[in-house]
């Protein structure tokens, strides 16, 4: 029986991920890496296509694989217009969408294009999976407080699908049937309430919630106000505050959790304040969002980087276990979780969505 394969994309800043998968396991993989001066010459991210999609057929040729052999392509979500987390059909206004930035400028828009452009030559279908744009709130979600400001779903909407997917798996249980609470714990923290397999509700991890290694969380608005009208920053320089300089950035200097903890073992009693805090706020949120679930909360979900911490991992424990079982599963698997969002389309678990079918234009 001819061996058939998923080929998965996954575009980042300066790289791009490939991985050959059969079935569920994974054969081959690589990161190529981009130098920012090559990438500097490309107005805008659709710009780079040529450059990425030729890099990866030489990976390919490389690697000796027989292109008959595809069965899919599947590349990482791009910020799309809001949609209902699935696995997607890569179409063509899809790619419209990814090439004009519909919903911003973002290296992972290639996935969609990349996937596309292989999958078409080849004769084979292409998918995205869970892309950020993600939106299954509830309409009460959005409302914010003021007229004019809409709460949006921003989430890292690929991890907290794969995660709740791999514990209904565990549970031998059906996703539909059961509701969770997951904790994406990184440079950015998504913090949600998950129905049924649905996101009812979170907190955007660039402008609520917790604070985290490089981004702010939410702020007393007063304060931030005043800030922002102090004529010490501009525009640019105070986005930069709130997201990339902010959190445990903005008090200790780094953003990594590691160096942390290395001064909290030290004796130093600031960063052990901090460090605290941070993880009082995921505490309080997890608690929060406890609320939108009236409590019936099958378990609690620790990932993403964060969660390889065992400091951080007890003392959250602490704050949350009288609401169910928490589990932990550290780090995050993209490549993975894509080409899993294709086995269930290929094994019937999931019905492939349609982009012009799900989102309202």
């Amino acid at each position: 029986m001819e061996r058939k394969y998923v080929l998965v994309i996954n575009p980042g800043s300066t790289s791009t991920k490939v991985a050959i998968y059969e079935d569920e396991d994974e054969i081959k993989s690589y990161k190529l890496h981009h130098n920012r001066s090559e990438l500097e010459k490309y107005k805008k991210v659709s710009d780079q296509y040529d450059y990425r999609i030729r890099l990866i057929y030489d990976w390919l040729e490389n690697q000796n694989i027989n292109m008959k052999s595809l069965k899919a392509v599947v590349g990482r979500g791009g910020i799309l217009r809001p949609m209902p987390g699935g696995t997607y059909l890569v179409t063509d206004k899809m790619v419209d969408d990814l090439e004009i930035g519909i919903g911003g400028e973002h290296a992972s828009n290639l996935g969609g294009m990349l996937a596309k452009g292989i999958a078409d030559k080849e004769g084979v279908p292409s998918y995205i999976v869970d892309p950020v744009a993600v939106d299954e709130f509830r309409d009460v979600a959005r409302i914010s407080g003021l007229k004019g400001i809409v709460r949006k779903s921003q989430i890292h909407a690929l991890n907290v699908k794969a995660v709740s997917y791999r514990r209904a798996k565990e549970l031998n249980k059906d996703l539909k049937d059961l509701n969770f609470i997951v904790a994406h714990l990184g440079g950015g923290i998504s913090i949600a309430p998950v129905e049924g397999g649905r996101m009812i509700d979170v907190n955007n991890a660039s402008e609520m919630g917790p604070f985290s290694p490089e981004r702010t969380g939410e702020l007393p608005v007063m304060s931030l106000i005043d800030l922002c009208y102090s004529k010490e920053y501009t525009f640019e320089e105070m986005k930069e505050k709130i997201k990339g300089n902010g959190g445990l950035m903005s008090y200790l200097g780094t953003v990594d959790a590691r160096e942390v903890e290395e001064k909290i073992d030290a004796g130093d009693e600031y960063a052990k304040l901090i460090y605290d805090a941070m993880i009082y706020q995921i505490g309080k949120e997890i608690g929060a969002v406890a609320t939108v679930l009236k409590g019936k909360v099958d378990n609690i979900i620790l990932t993403g980087g964060l969660a390889y911490s065992e400091y951080l991992v007890r003392k959250v424990k602490d704050m949350v276990e009288f609401i169910s079982e928490v589990i932990v599963y550290p780090g995050e698997d993209e490549m993975d979780a894509l080409n899993k969002g294709v086995l269930r389309v290929f094994n019937g678990k999931e019905k492939p969505k349609i982009y012009e079918e799900e989102v309202v234009f």
